[in-house]
């Protein structure tokens, strides 16, 4: 009943994530505008079509091909996506043909998507991007596979444990942070074993990861602390493998290394449970996710527990699955796109604040 992302940004963020030097929207200018400022950010242009209320009527294939052709002429890409809009689609623009009469020298995906897509869910814009590079010979046929299982189970979890579980969610800020973050910092100083897991998606890592870079020996030398990540910088494309060596180069000059890898940052769906796998070796007294806390089946462990997430709609659903905290962590899509580096969270700086004033 609320609003909830778009299939044609997912489509956006998947080109961008694949290295698009440049993404074409074929509809109205104000289409998806926010997402494509801030894809900006992170270096890929964003043009649209322009499409006009005549165009709803006749059509626009001559301006497809047309901004194609200012497209190649102005930034000479090597990668363009075409992404259609609900306009587009509905009238039955044949993109296709309009890419190939353009005849541009770079290559070109083509993907029809729209805001209601499938059922409406996000993923599928995605999913559409992957199954048309794969068609062109961009990516691998069986990393596209993999892909679309993991979008495919993230679509699952939030119809089940997350903000698309059908009903209304109000949004909510969650619980004091200065106050959770006091909690942490005492579990610390009494000796309490903490497990603190990043299960973060894509570029929001760098501002998930914030809480592991945090010096808590200040507050008690030979703390009793455990890092676990998704930071596997073998799996998923390149600009996202890039994501994780940033993190982890990052961390180990400030002289920290992750003890568990659970997985890669487009494998949160599933790198959760593995978490939970850990988490079952042995008692901690306080546990901490960070990132996509709803994929981490947190009900099978018995103890205080913290989430933090970038969705006040996410609030209610983590209490229901059992989380004792949570803490929110606003625009971190915005605060992250155009990084390469760790950046401060609200609750890290909460936690850093105390930890000073002590």
């Amino acid at each position: 009943m609320h609003p909830r992302p778009s299939p044609i940004a997912a489509s956006l963020y998947t080109l961008r994530d694949m290295n698009a030097d440049v993404i074409i929207l074929h509809g109205p200018h104000g289409c998806c505008f926010r997402t494509g400022r801030l894809l900006e950010n992170d270096g890929v242009r964003i043009v649209t079509t322009a499409m006009s209320e005549n165009d709803f009527i006749f059509g626009a294939s001559e301006k497809l091909e047309e901004t194609l052709n200012k497209v190649d002429e102005m930034f000479s890409p090597k990668l363009v996506g075409v992404v259609g809009t609900c306009v587009s689609m509905i009238i039955g623009e044949d993109m296709k043909e309009a890419v190939k009469n353009a005849d541009i020298k770079a290559k070109v995906v083509t993907v029809e998507s729209h805001g209601g897509l499938g059922e409406g869910d996000n993923t599928e814009g995605a999913i559409a991007v992957l199954n048309a590079a794969a068609k062109e010979g961009i990516i691998p046929s069986n990393e596209m596979e993999r892909q679309n299982k993991m979008l495919q189970l993230a679509t699952e979890i939030e119809k089940t444990r997350g903000m698309a579980q059908g009903q209304y969610i109000k949004p909510s800020y969650g619980d004091n942070k200065v106050k959770v973050a006091k909690l942490l910092i005492d579990a610390i100083k009494k000796g309490d074993k903490i497990a603190i897991i990043l299960n973060a998606k894509k570029e929001t890592s760098y501002l998930f990861s914030d809480i592991l870079k945090i010096q808590f020996e200040k507050i008690k030398p030979n703390i009793n602390i455990t890092l676990i990540a998704n930071l596997d910088d073998k799996i998923g494309f390149p600009r996202i493998r890039q994501h994780a060596v940033n993190i982890k180069k990052e961390l180990s000059n400030n002289g920290i290394s992750i003890d568990y890898i659970t997985g890669g940052l487009d494998e949160y769906p599933v790198t959760g449970k593995k978490a939970v796998e850990i988490l079952k070796e042995e008692k901690f007294d306080v546990i901490v996710v960070a990132g996509v806390p709803h994929a981490l089946p947190i009900e099978e462990i018995e103890t205080t527990s913290i989430a933090i997430t970038d969705g006040p709609r996410l609030v209610e659903p983590l209490k229901k699955i059992g989380y004792n905290y949570v803490v929110t962590e606003l625009d971190a899509h915005a605060k992250t796109l155009g990084t390469d580096n760790i950046v401060p969270s609200d609750f890290g700086d909460s936690l850093r604040g105390l930890m000073d004033i002590e």
